[in-house]
């Protein structure tokens, strides 16, 4: 191998250390300060929630198919943490022109059971861009610190989106797991499977 094959693979293996040290300070000091979501006309903020243990936002619509598929398994997950300090904040999300015109109505997710989720509003599609949701269905768990709200997962709610009985690995569940144990996420993102957000 040449000297010159060597420097080449030595300055690139440099960069992505680089890029890797990067990125991880920046997943790490990812945070929110507040942002306000309308539930049945009424304002709703994120630092009403500051008291929990976490966030988790839910980014949903009712027209997207892997939404659909998600409900009993978003229902099951709202039911076994929200006793254990974990607030959950479901959001309609449009994902065209169409579904546009119902996100100011009051909307609910069927759950199991015969039960519903109630679902926030996300006026101008604000709270979407800021924590930078693409598709849906999509998850962001944040965590109160100090003064504001850390990012601490965003992206995929399991390994499958289309069949439950076939989930390996459960990411929103052991990202609470571990938060709620005083531990690091683990994992910090997980490219999520759904429907693309319609940005207009």
């Amino acid at each position: 191998m040449s000297f010159r094959r060597i420097s080449l693979l030595a300055a690139a293996a440099l960069l992505f250390g680089v890029f890797a040290v990067t990125s991880a300070r920046a997943q790490g000091s990812r945070s929110v300060a507040d942002f306000n979501l309308k539930q049945d006309n009424t304002e709703v903020s994120l630092k009403s929630y500051a008291g929990s243990k976490a966030i988790v936002v839910v980014f949903v619509s009712q027209v997207c198919p892997f939404s659909t598929l998600y409900q009993n398994r978003l229902a099951a997950l709202n039911a076994d943490y929200s006793g254990k300090g974990v607030q959950f904040l479901f959001i309609d999300t449009p994902i065209n022109v169409e579904a546009a015109t119902d996100a100011t109505e009051k909307v609910k997710v069927k759950a199991s059971g015969g039960g519903t989720l109630a679902l926030l509003t996300d006026e101008g599609q604000a709270v979407s861009t800021l924590l930078g949701a693409t598709k849906t269905p999509e998850v962001i768990v944040l965590q109160p610190v100090g003064g504001g709200f850390a990012v601490r997962y965003k992206g995929a709610i399991d390994d499958n989106p289309q069949v439950e009985n076939y989930v390996k690995e459960k990411y929103v569940a052991q990202v609470l797991d571990n938060l709620l144990a005083g531990r690091a996420a683990g994992v910090a993102d997980k490219r999520a499977a759904g429907c693309l957000i319609k940005r207009f």
